[in-house]
């Protein structure tokens, strides 16, 4: 027989059924018999952030780093305001999460009440579906279609908005085993004439390459992938969502493209008479202009869950819509069965050509210098750890340093905001793996501008004992604001300089945490040796690093793929314009 259970315990107990373990909030009003209940029971620990915005990144790393739903709680009003940045974060990213957050009773709904907003149509655009529970008994069906809608198809974050007085109010409980939804059901089985016939494609190029990006990381497709990439032996990029889906030592991986790839894998891209893209999006990062991308004669295999990603930017001439892990089983199985096969031959002029592209370097950096270079820091920590640790990161230049220097050989190790490009996620998205993979290595890489954005949490992960490693390289600078401004807007450095910036090591030792400054390139190694060995204890690194160190390759706004300005291109216009030439 049913028990009547008020809206709080029934949320409590739906978010047991669904597995939930961790739940990040901030408490307020509307959602205090929320949190009575939670106080109540012991299956799920909350985690107390100091901020609503670092509840949701918090939710969405956990997520990210582990294929489970991530869930956060919020209060109505500011709280919810407060957590549309993380939202949107996980929207533009695909990130399955549930955001629960509170409201004002049903009765003072439209009344402009304290602390009232319009939950669902503030967050309309960025969820992939949002509720409003106005009876309680509709609210465990609710949630057990949130789960579902949030992990299947293409995942996102979605909101469920409970009103006070529902989650009070009682009713008998029962929650559902499984969820049918007439006007969702999401394509899975790709269609096998359209695999067929994509691999007959692959199969007769010249200039093949393997284009894969976050839908691989998504949909757990990685080891299908490298059994496709070994299998035909054909060049693969990963974008940079999708690090770690083809394993970086693969003889076969030729790196990241897009605005700050790898030289040799954007003129792959921009020369391929076949691109076969997998979970990615031909996204303007990416291909640069796309007037430009599509001035080549090729043939574009374009597999994604979501049918309105493909075609939507450059035209597929073989659409497959399905989930790209079955889609990837289904085709190395056609594969498998063919009676044609790979010709290393075939494409070998087309490797010799890409090896040609790699000696032009394009990470090339100063590894002499006195200064501390960004690439350094990154490429020690990767030999430190092994290419072993899970690496989250703000946005700007610290980001694609990351990208660029420390290769993944795993997916899910790499967490970083890509459509949205959030500054202030490191650390809450360090805390949120942490507390996924209590025993990892979880190091945050960051710069002095991004990490005073939730710089608080650092009380969080005192609280929690959450100790990550926080590695900011600190420029002075707004950096990729900066880079843009000297080579776009004729060194016009417009509010790009940091110049009244904390003490970093006396404000982690405030928060109770380690803090060291390192000013020399030779103490470099020995910092993150000291660092990583303090295995309990969180330690925030604040490394002075070179203000003018640029990112390279980069390809400007408004450029193609194969317009790619390099180091020595700049440094070849700073020379003109001393000698007047």
């Amino acid at each position: 027989m049913s028990t009547e259970l008020t809206g709080s315990q029934i949320l409590v107990e739906a978010l047991q059924a669904e597995n939930v373990k961790h739940i990040f909030g901030y408490p307020g009003g509307s959602v205090l018999y929320i949190y009575d209940a939670l106080h109540q029971q012991t299956g799920i620990e909350h985690i107390l952030v100091r901020h609503e915005q670092a509840a949701v990144h918090a939710a969405d790393a956990y997520s990210r780093s582990s294929n489970d739903v991530g869930v956060c709680l919020v209060t109505s009003g500011p709280g919810l305001t407060n957590a549309v940045t993380g939202i949107a974060t996980a929207y533009y990213d695909s990130i399955p999460m549930v955001i629960i957050s509170g409201q004002v009773p049903t009765s003072m709904i439209g009344q402009d009440a304290f602390q009232e907003c319009d939950a669902v149509g503030i967050t309309r655009p960025c969820v992939k579906h949002n509720f409003l529970v106005k009876d309680v008994r509709q609210l465990a069906s609710t949630i057990k279609k949130a789960f579902h809608i949030a992990k299947t198809g293409r995942p996102g974050p979605v909101l469920i908005d409970i009103p006070k007085d529902v989650s009070n109010a009682k009713c008998k409980f029962e929650y559902p085993a499984t969820v049918e939804m007439r006007s969702y059901n999401p394509v899975v089985k790709g269609h096998s004439g359209q695999i067929r016939k994509a691999l007959q494609y692959l199969l007769n190029a010249e200039r093949p390459v393997i284009y894969t990006g976050g839908g691989v990381i998504l949909s757990n497709a990685a080891p299908e992938l490298n059994r496709l990439v070994d299998a035909l032996g054909f060049p693969c990029v990963n974008t940079l969502m999708g690090l770690g889906g083809c394993r970086a030592s693969s003889p076969n991986y030729i790196g990241m493209p897009g605005m700050h790839g790898m030289y040799e894998a954007n003129m792959a891209m921009q020369n391929a008479d076949v691109i076969i893209a997998i979970g990615a999006r031909f996204d303007d990062r990416v291909i640069g202009n796309p007037k430009h991308f599509g001035s080549v004669s090729r043939k574009v295999i374009h597999v994604d869950v979501d049918p309105s990603s493909i075609s939507k930017r450059v035209r597929a001439d073989v659409p497959i819509v399905g989930d790209v892990k079955d889609v990837l089983i289904d085709m190395l199985a056609q594969l498998a069965e063919m009676s044609e096969r790979v010709e290393p031959a075939k494409v070998a002029k087309w490797w010799q050509q890409i090896k040609e592209w790699k000696k032009v370097d394009g990470l090339a950096y100063d590894r002499n210098s006195e200064l501390v270079k960004p690439q350094y820091v990154i490429e020690t920590l990767h030999r430190l750890t092994k290419g072993d640790a899970y690496i989250t990161s703000d946005v700007g230049q610290h980001q694609m340093f990351a990208a660029q220097f420390y290769p993944f050989d795993e997916p899910r190790r790499w967490i970083n905001s890509g459509g949205l490009g959030t500054m202030g996620v490191g650390i809450p998205y360090a805390m949120g793996v942490k507390k996924r993979y209590p025993d990892a290595e979880v190091c945050c890489i960051t710069g002095e501008g991004s990490v005073q954005m939730c710089i608080q949490e650092l009380s969080t992960c005192l609280q929690y004992d959450l100790p990550i490693k926080i590695l900011s390289l600190n420029n002075r600078y707004l950096g990729m604001v900066r880079q843009w401004q000297e080579l776009d807007y004729d060194k016009r450095y417009s509010h790009s300089y940091m110049d009244a910036l904390p003490d970093f090591v006396k404000l982690a030792e405030a928060y109770g945490h380690v803090g060291m400054r390192i000013e020399k390139s030779s103490d470099v190694e020995g910092a993150l040796r000291e660092a990583l060995a303090l295995k309990d204890r969180l330690v925030f690194m604040d490394f002075q690093t070179d203000q003018t160190e640029n990112v390279f390759p980069m390809v400007q706004a408004g450029k193609g793929l194969s317009e790619m300005l390099l180091r020595s291109d700049v440094a070849a216009m700073n020379q003109a314009m001393l000698t007047g030439e």
